[in-house]
């Protein structure tokens, strides 16, 4: 919206040009998100805090959850609307991935939405049943795939290709199973977050972290001179996702400045299924999977802790972990929750440093 002004305003004055630089704009994004989460949260947490329901706590969970009860939750709507209103001031609007990436967004946030309304308005502490989640997530995740499989430049063969870090002479292409691929990292990473959004700021930190090593790729991946030199997949326009990661880096800050321990607010479902589906979403358009399984790490082994946890006793009868996800585990070994969301978010900062060292280790 600002960019198209600012393109007219270079006309009269050449000053205004930099407005067309990624960074730049880049930079703008998450200032504006940032200042608007901090300037928007008191408000949206109290219009929360009417709804008088509150995060539904766990039984079996440890007990000092329990003084959580009544904390309002459905806070990521903030993080959503900052990130929105960041990115048509400051992105370029005619780019597709853009588009793509808000509706992907928008559609998995109205999915965390429902859940989070059944819970909380509704006093169902089930949410919504977890085969209609699963659907939706599905044809959203589905048709996003299909999308970027349908509007891939047919001279661009990298945009459907399957590259794997550190090994530069492997690429498979994947024709239509680029559809598959796209599918998994966008619902797996949606359900992910979401799993991992159990602690004061616990998903937050390593969102914002991954979400900027991404807009590193894209930056990269959408300059000719910079793909070349570092040998990873061009993609052109893929550099506009820089704004979009910076407003997910903005607003996730200002989003962390009231959800950090003790929380005032937590992101709920809304928040952490629409975030989880963009980190995907934006890892296939750079067509960094795998990267990305790297950096969320965090991620990935609270998901696994789960799985491992659910199979393990329906095999043997027996829990693998005290609790899962696996940082229900730690507290449950006598950690305090400060210690457990800080240690995951140094864990968070080594996994997104060794992903960017691919960049150079081709």
């Amino acid at each position: 919206m600002l960019l198209e002004l600012t393109r007219w305003l270079q006309q009269l004055e050449g000053l205004f040009g930099l407005f067309g630089y990624l960074t730049f704009r880049g930079i703008l994004a998450a200032l504006t998100a940032l200042f608007l989460s901090l300037w928007m949260g008191p408000a949206v947490i109290r219009k929360l805090a009417q709804y008088k329901g509150g995060q539904p706590i766990r039984s079996d969970g440890p007990q000092t959850h329990f003084s959580k009860a009544g904390t309002p939750t459905m806070g990521g709507a903030l993080i959503l609307i900052t990130v929105l209103l960041s990115v048509l001031l400051w992105g370029d609007l005619r780019n597709r991935y853009v588009w793509l990436v808000l509706t992907v967004m928008l559609a998995f946030g109205a999915i965390g939405w429902l859940d989070d309304w059944i819970k909380i308005v509704k006093r169902d502490p089930n949410g919504l049943k977890s085969r209609w989640k699963y659907l939706l997530q599905s044809i959203f995740g589905l048709a996003a795939g299909v999308f970027l499989y349908m509007t891939a430049d047919p001279t661009v063969p990298a945009a459907t290709t399957f590259f794997v870090p550190l090994l530069k002479m492997v690429a498979v292409p994947l024709g239509a199973f680029f559809i598959v691929v796209a599918y998994f990292w966008i619902v797996g990473f949606s359900n992910a977050v979401n799993l991992t959004d159990g602690l004061d700021g616990l998903a937050i930190m390593p969102t914002v972290l991954v979400a900027c090593a991404l807009g590193v790729f894209a930056y990269a991946s959408g300059n000719a001179v910079f793909s070349n030199y570092l040998q990873i997949p061009q993609i052109p326009g893929a550099g506009e996702l820089v704004i979009i990661c910076a407003a997910i880096a903005g607003a996730g800050l200002g989003f962390l400045w009231f959800n950090t321990y003790p929380a005032m607010v937590f992101m709920g479902d809304i928040g952490a299924l629409a975030l989880g589906a963009v980190l995907g979403t934006m890892a296939i358009i750079v067509r960094q999977e795998l990267v990305l399984v790297v950096m969320g790490g965090v991620f990935v082994i609270e998901t696994l802790s789960v799985m491992i946890q659910v199979a393990s006793f329906k095999l043997t009868g027996k829990r693998v972990f005290r609790m899962a996800p696996i940082h229900h585990h730690f507290e449950l070994k006598g950690w305090p929750e400060p210690r457990v969301i800080v240690r995951f978010w140094i864990i968070s900062v080594i996994l997104v440093l060794v992903g960017l060292a691919t960049l150079k280790v081709r």
